[in-house]
């Protein structure tokens, strides 16, 4: 029986998320159950209440907002808690079509993909202004480089994970999941697919930046560390090389003074190649360092695998509902306990 989650990260979304759950599809071939779950990252309005009413399986609740990651981690432990074989993240605002799901998991279920991404046509989507295409494209193209992935739309946040893919992700940012999560599937060898989707225009500005220039930098951060997460030896390495290299210039410039006799006056230039030798080597010694951490992290990946999937079996056998908890900040987050007396 192959169970699907949708889950939806909401802030704010009261008025919005009854289009979005109505639009959701009930049935879609391949698939046995279908279940929805609204991630309410501290909304100050009733975006859980909403949730209830319109039916939705499974309300997660942080008591504060702790931002579109957070609510994605938070929604992916409860999904596999919850025995989902698949799950598709989706917006509450109604920017992605409904229908596009079933599309989604196909590739999943005929074992193709471990990870789809709906691409939303960025070059020639006329809800997207100009300027905004033009970054994205650019930021798809630097994540394919980085990612060793062909994915065209990075950003997209409506995508498919499998089961195992969910179990082997782990996001580590705290502004936006999407790029960390391709960086890792690239790293991880994990099977990327893409496939078209529709979108609807914008019925608010975005709640993830503020602005342009502040998205541009918060992406550039999170691609960057994600990255060098899982590359420190090339980064720091490659990095510490071309500073020693560096530093190697302005000492031979001096050993050449020193060896036709007119070294005075030019200890500057020993000085500052010694510097830049010494902090390249440091550099080098940081990647070496990096690299058996990167190491050790891979051992406690496994490990946290083997965990989730104890807890899913677990869960499974007693017959329990998905604890709505979170490893980095169980108590941001209401037991499904406490929802239920709330909402009795």
């Amino acid at each position: 029986m192959t169970k699907l989650i949708i889950q939806i990260p909401c802030l704010n979304e009261a008025e919005t998320l009854p289009e979005t759950i109505a639009a959701l599809p009930r049935w879609i071939n391949g698939i046995d159950v279908i279940e929805y779950m609204v991630i309410d990252d501290g909304s100050s309005d009733d975006t859980a209440q909403v949730a209830r009413r319109w039916g939705v399986h499974h309300v997660v609740q942080h008591r504060r907002n702790r931002g579109l990651a957070a609510a994605f981690r938070s929604g992916i432990d409860a999904a596999l808690a919850a025995g989902a074989d698949i799950i598709v993240n989706t917006d509450a605002d109604g920017q992605y079509e409904g229908e596009d799901i079933a599309s989604l998991v196909q590739p999943i279920l005929h074992g193709r993909a471990d990870i789809v991404v709906g691409d939303r046509g960025v070059a020639d989507n006329r809800h997207f202004h100009p300027f905004k295409r033009l970054l994205q494209r650019l930021g798809s193209r630097v994540v394919q480089k980085l990612a060793g992935t062909e994915v065209n739309d990075a950003v997209s946040g409506f995508r498919a994970i499998s089961r195992d893919a969910a179990r082997r992700i782990n996001i580590t940012t705290e502004f936006s999941y999407t790029t960390d999560m391709l960086i890792q599937a690239g790293r991880k060898r994990m099977a990327i697919a893409t496939v078209p989707v529709r979108t609807h225009a914008a019925k608010r500005p975005s709640r993830l930046f503020k602005s342009i220039p502040a998205f541009i930098g918060q992406t550039g951060v999170t691609i960057m560390r994600a990255y060098t997460t899982h590359n420190a030896l090339r980064v720091f390495v490659g990095t510490g090389m071309v500073v020693a290299l560096l530093g190697a210039i302005p000492i031979l410039r001096f050993l050449w003074f020193w060896a036709t006799g007119d070294s005075g006056g030019h200890i500057q230039s020993l000085v500052i190649g010694g510097a830049l030798l010494m902090l390249g080597t440091i550099m080098a010694v940081m990647g070496i360092l990096a690299d058996l951490i990167a190491t050790n992290r891979k051992l406690l990946e496994m490990n946290l695998q083997k965990l989730r999937q104890l807890e899913e079996a677990i869960a499974k056998q007693n017959g329990d509902a998905p604890a709505a908890t979170s490893v980095e900040a169980a108590a941001d987050i209401v037991p499904l306990d406490q929802q239920r007396k709330a909402g009795s």
